[in-house]
């Protein structure tokens, strides 16, 4: 071996260690990893925090049992995360979802280090930082049901992240990649198609280059991920249906004043996490909307624009079906957080402020986390044990309402692909009660519930889970048939009856 070469390798080699201590990622990431591990760390008190975990948990025993995803287990979202809850619980067993929060942990830490990137490159070092923490202290900022629960949007948002930081380097294979596996996690993330696209035009006309090229490789790369989904499902038409062109029902305005407070309500609790990072963006918007100069304290990275396409995207996205749940919320953060870091990289503001109020708010979240009302969940453990009491490993259970985890806790199979009454009503909790009963059921739900009675046999019990709601037994004649002609009552829990079949 050359001397030359002998010796530049020795003077890495023993500069190795000293870069490795002060690297700005080899310092940067074990901090975020402590700090998305203990913000998170409250998800692991309870056994489900949302009925989405528990619909998720249901759908992956469901598939392990030998269903078929989008036939004869079906639900209006993409297919990676009822595929990752399948695969945690072959390894890890079905009896606990600490793996998937476990992972919940790991997406919030990706797309920590992916805004950090981005601040970075545009603000320098410290923003960076800042960027990454900042994110993991507000991604708690909503009701612990939405931040702690192991849901579409927590693993939506590192693709989500990716997409727009590819498309920033003008990698756009790769972002029409992540933009494709940002929407087969939860349809709605696909609307960060629209910052990359504006960030292809821009470089076009910056550059002066051709872009049917690269909008080739965006769609090559959107398309690639898309078309393996459907070679791997059995039933691709039905991805298509409730994935794509069966869910118009569900999205309505329904109540007109429980959608505006559900709106106005979560945007206020978010904002009140950022607001030691939003109010400064707000004085920059303030101060260029009246035309007087911006303070400045460090160099401007060109224009914000792209991240308020991403911004908008976003806002467009949680609007959509007019729901408004607190988890679609999650995918306004990043885009947030960098542009209040922009501003604070680029003003007067000193950061001290900004990082202590944030981790003050963040504490109280944290707190609420903890001490969140259990009330709920402590009944439909109840209802749960008491089911698995009325019933054996082999029997079928029916729930009618809008509580799918009582099939996960219980440990019984459905007797139906319909985990929840909404299926066969159109009714959900982001509307009111218009449009809801037998006649607005999706598409030949009913002759499938039918079907599948009578294929498997009545189900050992049905729970009625539906309290007061518009579609409770009395207001829907086939299951108040069903209840009446098959079934004794065994047990009231709450607002919760328990039917047996009669012997």
């Amino acid at each position: 071996m050359p001397l030359t070469l002998t010796s530049s390798l020795r003077a890495f080699a023993e500069r190795f260690p000293e870069r490795l201590r002060t690297g700005y990622w080899t310092r940067l990431v074990p901090l975020l990893a402590v700090l998305a591990t203990l913000t998170h760390l409250p998800s692991f008190l309870r056994p489900v925090w949302s009925p989405d975990e528990g619909y998720l948990a249901t759908q992956a025993r469901m598939l392990a049992d030998g269903g078929v995803l989008y036939d004869t287990v079906v639900d209006r979202k993409p297919p990676l995360l009822p595929w990752l809850y399948e695969a945690c619980f072959a390894i890890f067993g079905s009896a606990s979802l600490w793996p998937l929060r476990t992972l919940a942990i790991v997406a919030h830490l990706t797309t920590a280090i992916l805004l950090a990137s981005l601040a970075r490159g545009r603000w320098g070092d410290r923003a960076g930082r800042c960027a990454g923490v900042l994110y993991l202290l507000v991604s708690i900022g909503l009701s612990p049901e939405d931040t702690q629960a192991a849901t579409f949007e927590v693993f939506m948002l590192p693709a989500m992240v990716a997409a727009f930081r590819y498309a920033e380097r003008r990698r756009w294979l790769a972002a029409g990649i992540a933009v494709a596996l940002c929407s087969l996690t939860k349809q709605t993330g696909g609307a960060v198609m629209l910052p990359v696209l504006w960030m292809l035009l821009q470089d076009t006309r910056r550059r002066g280059v051709r872009w049917p090229p690269a909008l080739a490789k965006i769609g090559f790369g959107f398309a690639l991920p898309i078309a393996l989904v459907a070679v791997i499902l059995t039933k691709p038409k039905g991805f298509l249906f409730w994935v794509v062109t069966g869910s118009g029902d569900y999205a309505g305005l329904g109540n007109w004043p429980q959608m505006i407070g559900r709106a106005l309500g979560n945007s206020a609790i978010l904002m009140s996490a950022g607001l030691a990072f939003l109010l400064p963006f707000a004085h920059r918007l303030w101060l260029r909307h009246r035309r007087r100069p911006v303070p400045a304290r460090g160099p401007e990275h060109g224009s914000t624009v792209d991240l308020w396409m991403w911004l908008t995207s976003s806002v467009i996205a949680v609007s959509v079906g007019f729901h408004f749940f607190g988890h679609y919320y999650l995918q306004l953060m990043p885009p947030l957080v960098l542009l209040g870091v922009g501003a604070v990289a680029t003003s007067a503001v000193r950061w001290k402020p900004v990082l202590v109020y944030s981790a003050l708010a963040c504490s109280f979240f944290w707190g609420l986390a903890v001490l969140w009302p259990g009330q709920r969940l402590t009944q439909t453990t109840e209802v749960a044990t008491a089911v698995a009491a009325q019933t054996t490993p082999k029997d079928t259970v029916l729930v009618w309402g809008m509580h799918p985890e009582l099939y996960w806790l219980a440990d019984r199979r459905p007797v139906t692909r319909y985990l929840t009454a909404g299926f066969l009503t159109n009714f959900s909790g982001g509307k009111g009660d218009e449009k809801v009963g037998e006649q607005y059921s999706v598409a030949e739900a009913w002759q499938t519930f039918d079907n599948e009675i009578s294929t498997n046999g009545f189900p050992e019990v049905v729970v009625d889970d539906s309290g007061t709601a518009p579609y409770q037994p009395d207001m829907v004649p086939r299951i108040a048939t069903l209840l009446d002609a098959h079934y004794e009552v065994v047990g009231v829990t709450g607002d919760t009856v328990i039917y047996r079949l009669k012997k």
